[in-house]
């Protein structure tokens, strides 16, 4: 198979799709690998690591989206690249469709066999492909918060840990999976006082052993959600239903009883935020204030820390990648039911329950889509 990996063009998106090491592992299988000049620049991977890899190193992004039988991205296409999809082509990479109707319609228009790194799962249910983001993304969440708590950043003038005899900042996180845990874990180490929101039972239990209960979980519902967010210094929502908008838990209202100069980090914003007030930002102009309240909603967080993000990200998605590579999308898709959640639309159908509900259009059984009788 030809395997495309074009330049990252999302705003400030410095992450690649396939490292050289990830490339090295495709090649000697081998399937072709083309890679934009330029694409691992962002994360001290050059041209000739690629080349000595094994892929072919070629000028422009639309020679490799005109030539891969499938492409490997990391963030979903800009509208630049709408136009260089096409019928039957894979792509692979983050699409949180459910928050998006352009993109689903764009991708509906071209035809192509849309898999999304997000909504793939594990036999556990977890989501592997979207687990090590959600990790960066965490525990980012607590730095940035710190320091969106700064005055100059129109926060309060809070330090996050507090000094002997000035309390430490209220941290409130909503939702207890990856992403909370990992901030909590980043706050609790900047000397927070962090209480983490959770509805399940079984979850908060393990989420007190994890920290020895050096961080205080609540039940979540709608009261205690009003009741932290009001007490809060800083707000850090990271609830996520799989490939499905994002709960709006955090109301107008709430926000302006907020204090002035609270913040909120808004992880969830790739799935339409949990705040009424929350909307997309860029690592350009990350943050805006409402009601007095700093919101940092920047929709490709783990961007800031490419190399990190990259590399963690190839960890899970080669096994995938080879995968496809070596026994075409639909055989790869038939075997494994996990891999098959992945795919997000098809041959201009919506093949995922979520996103055709949250944008109100029709759903196709992907299994129509594999027997070919979409």
């Amino acid at each position: 198979m030809r395997i495309g990996v074009p330049t990252e063009i999302k705003v400030h998106e410095y992450r690649v799709g396939l490292t050289p090491a990830s490339v090295r592992e495709i090649t000697h299988r081998g399937h072709e690998v083309l890679v934009q000049a330029g694409a691992g620049g962002g994360v001290g991977c050059s041209d000739a690591a690629y080349r000595h890899a094994g892929a072919r190193i070629v000028d422009t992004a639309e020679e490799v989206w005109r030539t891969a039988e499938m492409i490997v991205k990391v963030k979903e296409p800009q509208p630049e690249e709408y136009g260089l999809l096409r019928e039957g082509q894979v792509l692979f990479t983050y699409l949180h469709l459910a928050a998006d109707a352009r993109l689903t319609r764009a991708l509906l228009e071209s035809g192509a066999v849309c898999i999304a790194y997000e909504t793939v799962t594990a036999p556990d249910g977890s989501l592997p492909l979207l687990a090590p983001m959600s990790q960066v993304a965490g525990r980012m969440a607590a730095h940035v918060a710190a320091h969106c708590l700064e005055k100059e950043q129109g926060g309060m003038g809070v330090l996050m840990g507090g000094v002997p005899g000035v309390r430490p900042a209220r941290v409130a996180i909503i939702g207890g999976g990856i992403v909370g845990e990992n901030a909590a874990r980043m706050a609790l180490g900047l000397g927070a006082d962090v209480v983490i929101i959770e509805k399940s039972p079984t979850r908060m239990q393990e989420l007190e052993r994890i920290f020895n209960h050096g961080v205080k979980t609540l039940h979540s519902t709608a009261l205690t959600v009003e009741e932290e967010v009001a007490r809060a210094d800083a707000v850090i929502c990271g609830v996520l239903v799989p490939g499905a908008a994002a709960p709006k838990l955090i109301s107008r209202e709430m926000v302006g009883g907020m204090k002035e100069g609270a913040v909120i980090v808004d992880v969830a914003i790739d799935q339409g935020g949990c705040t009424e007030t929350s909307r997309p930002t860029t690592h350009d102009a990350p943050t805006y204030v409402v009601d007095g309240v700093v919101h940092y909603c920047v929709a490709n967080m783990p961007g800031a820390v490419a190399r990190t993000s990259a590399f963690a990200l190839n960890n899970v998605t080669l096994p995938y990648v080879l995968t496809i590579a070596d026994v075409g999308w639909r055989r790869a898709l038939a075997a494994d039911e996990h891999l098959l959640h992945g795919l997000n639309v098809a041959f201009g159908k919506v093949t995922y329950l979520a996103v055709a509900e949250a944008l109100g259009l029709e759903y196709t059984d992907p299994r129509t889509i594999l027997e070919g009788n979409a």
